[in-house]
């Protein structure tokens, strides 16, 4: 893991760390720039064809050929290329969100269902275990959603074609995600497909609760004692919950971001600008965690804490899940999100 409060870093902010809690992990609809600078960032060659060329802030990847041995980094890569009936050779692990199997549950059940080999687990982060990838001998290594550094970047380069993200680390929509990964796997005519899936699991599920749209929320986080962040409305969990059907706090527009992680830390004395977030989001390491946290007056006084309209869960593999959209964790999620939403919305008395 990475070092608990290290800036820039969306996994410290995800996974938490040693009896802390944290905020509870690209936009559904992301920003028609953001969408232009995906679609232009591999090269033009007809759907599938090889080489492929796709740029990164870090570099670019020339992949030659269509690769069969691949390297996930990050979180999202490898559960959209099992999807794209690719199932990676290695993964970063992730034990925190991890249940029994060693495995983040959705990868292992789809994995073991398309009857295949579990990828290879291995150190992630600033402690990325260069040998164990090495021995991997991939074809090419996926990290568009990740912390990747370019020194990290320098290295793998020269093991494979890697592909780091299109702008800032940690700050990709999940459906340029999509299309980056089927473009470097040669299928880039099936992203579309993989996204309108997601999108209409999402809007059934909003169908489902009509009431939601009359909802806000915020989802907030804390970094210790005296703090508070908020996560903003292109931020990967927050999208998820926007196609719930609630709506995001007009006030979390007003905050400007500063973690670069499409994350704001506003502190704690502007907890009282919360006040019309009718429910919110947020997640607690344990009960012992939650009772620190919410002895704060501040935090306290924030009309979605003093009703108790919180979404929190310490299910460490739900967290995870619901942090980020892709093909393997929206349906994992919904099912146990829906009536979790539905508890606060009736705390809130919407």
């Amino acid at each position: 893991m990475p070092s608990v409060f290290t800036p820039l870093r969306r996994r410290v902010l995800v996974a938490g760390a040693a009896a802390v809690s944290l905020g509870l992990m690209v936009t559904g609809c992301g920003s028609d720039d953001k969408k232009d600078d995906a679609a232009g960032s591999a090269s033009k060659a007809p759907a599938g064809a090889f080489p492929v060329t796709i740029k990164s802030a870090l570099g670019s990847a020339v992949i030659k050929d269509k690769p069969k041995r691949v390297v996930t980094l990050g979180q999202g890569s490898a559960e959209t290329a099992i999807a794209l009936g690719n199932v990676p050779v290695g993964i970063e692990e992730y034990p925190w969100g991890s249940d029994k199997s060693g495995y983040l549950p959705w990868i292992h059940d789809a994995v073991k269902k398309s009857g295949a080999t579990l990828p290879k687990q291995f150190k992630g982060g600033e402690e990325l275990d260069i040998e164990a990838i090495t021995e991997l001998e991939p074809d090419v290594i996926l990290a568009p959603w990740s912390g990747l550094t370019q020194k990290q970047y320098d290295i793998l380069k020269d093991i494979a074609p890697t592909v780091a993200y299109p702008e800032k680390a940690w700050s990709t929509n999940w459906d340029q995600q999509i299309e980056i990964i089927a473009k470097a796997l040669g299928q880039p005519e099936k992203a579309k497909d993989l996204e309108s899936k997601i999108e209409k699991q999402l809007a059934d599920a909003a169908a489902s609760r009509p009431h939601y749209k009359n909802v806000t929320f915020s989802y907030i986080y804390n970094t210790g004692p005296g703090t508070l962040g908020i996560f903003k409305p292109e931020e990967q969990r927050v999208a998820m919950v926007s196609k719930l059907g609630l709506k995001v706090d007009p006030i979390v527009n007003t905050f400007p971001e500063t973690e670069g992680t499409d994350s704001s830390l506003i502190g704690l004395e502007n907890a009282n600008k919360l006040a019309k977030s009718d429910i919110a989001f947020t997640f607690y390491m344990d009960e012992k965690s939650r009772k620190t946290v919410e002895a704060q007056p501040l935090y306290a006084a924030i009309p979605a804490v003093k009703k108790d309209a919180l979404v929190y869960s310490h299910d460490t593999p739900f967290v995870t899940a619901s942090s980020m959209i892709n093909p393997l964790t929206v349906p994992y999620s919904i099912e146990r999100y829906l009536p979790m939403i539905d508890k606060a919305v009736a705390k809130a008395g919407k």
